[in-house]
């Protein structure tokens, strides 16, 4: 196995903590992620991202600002947001945010675009949700143009034209990387190879080789100079299993009933009965101790060829003691073993 880059990300929920029943304000969910961040580079991951959602019950509705602050405070830790809503945002002004942020963390951002599983963004900011796939590429069209040059002429549909349109700042590196994030449509893995972009997939449950055709599509279809597949998904390690059955279930369930219960869950389908499964290296999402993870990413590394995994860490209303637990563990006995 070539390097493998390790990420940490937090879509921000705003839960009360199903076992304390405690909850955080805002204030104090910002400053939990603001921590996640910088202990994030103290252990050594590569990469800190921060979700985008335009709700009450989550604490990020601007990833720029947040990732703003964060880069104030680390030095070398690369910063994303998973992921920006590109359908529902002005791909000038989105640009030339990320840009600046380049700027003030020298050359540490990447840009990675997304659709949303919500669609609250679309009435906001005043576009159509019945157009929500020819906005996304309408506009990554555009937001690519704008990063290859620094006066730009461009025509669509759902905005004014630029004519000889100054783009400041540019960033600090030569471009942003661009990464296009996908849940399960090989439509959109396609769209990011055709586009010269990275891939990266986010794995919401079921195996891991259900995601395998994705990565498959991308292939056959990319374009580009530099192809670059990260997987994503639920990350909670322990040190035994007795602690595992113990700790993740209650966080797990409540992630799952806050989801469902604004229309984009399901059944679960994970009872503390499904321990075997759940750990097991054929299972997507990222439950284990720190042998069976890197069994997980090892089998999974065979199935993809992938050149980052990104662990969601904070799901569920976890206090940050626990979430620095699941972190620290990958840093300290995943992530050696797997680059050794």
């Amino acid at each position: 196995m070539k390097h493998l880059e390790f990420g940490i990300y937090t879509l921000s929920e705003i839960m009360e903590d199903p076992v304390t029943k405690k909850g955080l304000t805002t204030n104090e969910r910002l400053d939990d992620i603001l921590q996640m961040a910088d202990y994030a580079e103290e252990l050594g991951f590569d990469l800190f991202g921060v979700g985008e959602h335009h709700r009450l019950d989550y604490a990020v509705s601007s990833p720029q600002i947040v990732l703003s602050a964060i880069s104030q405070r680390t030095k070398q830790i690369r910063l994303t947001a998973l992921t920006s809503l590109l359908n529902t945002a002005d791909p000038v002004r989105l640009f030339e945010d990320f840009a600046t942020i380049d700027q003030l963390s020298n050359g540490r951002v990447e840009f990675t675009a997304g659709r949303g599983a919500f669609t609250e963004s679309f009435s906001l900011f005043g576009y159509n949700e019945q157009e929500y796939d020819q906005l996304f590429e309408e506009h990554l069209e555009l937001f690519t143009k704008l990063n290859q040059a620094e006066i730009v002429n461009w025509e669509g549909k759902y905005r004014q034209p630029l004519v000889k349109a100054e783009i400041a700042p540019r960033p600090y590196q030569t471009k942003l990387p661009i990464t296009i994030g996908v849940g399960g449509t090989i439509e959109s893995a396609v769209r990011a190879a055709r586009n010269g972009c990275g891939l990266t997939v986010v794995m919401i449950g079921g195996i891991a080789k259900k995601y395998l055709p994705l990565i498959q599509a991308y292939r056959e279809h990319f374009t580009g100079s530099d192809l670059h597949i990260a997987m994503s998904g639920h990350t909670f390690v322990r040190e035994t299993e007795q602690e595992l059955e113990e700790e993740f279930y209650p966080y797990y369930a409540k992630y799952w009933r806050h989801i469902t219960k604004q229309g984009i869950g399901g059944a679960m389908g994970v009872a503390r009965t499904d321990l075997d499964y759940l750990t097991s290296k054929e299972a997507a999402i990222f439950v284990g101790t720190p042998e069976q993870i890197i069994r997980k990413i090892n089998y999974q590394y065979e199935l993809f060829g992938h050149h980052r995994f990104n662990a969601q860490v904070d799901f569920g209303g976890q206090p940050l003691d626990s979430v620095k637990k699941t972190m620290q563990l990958i840093a300290k006995k995943v992530l050696p073993e797997i680059n050794k």
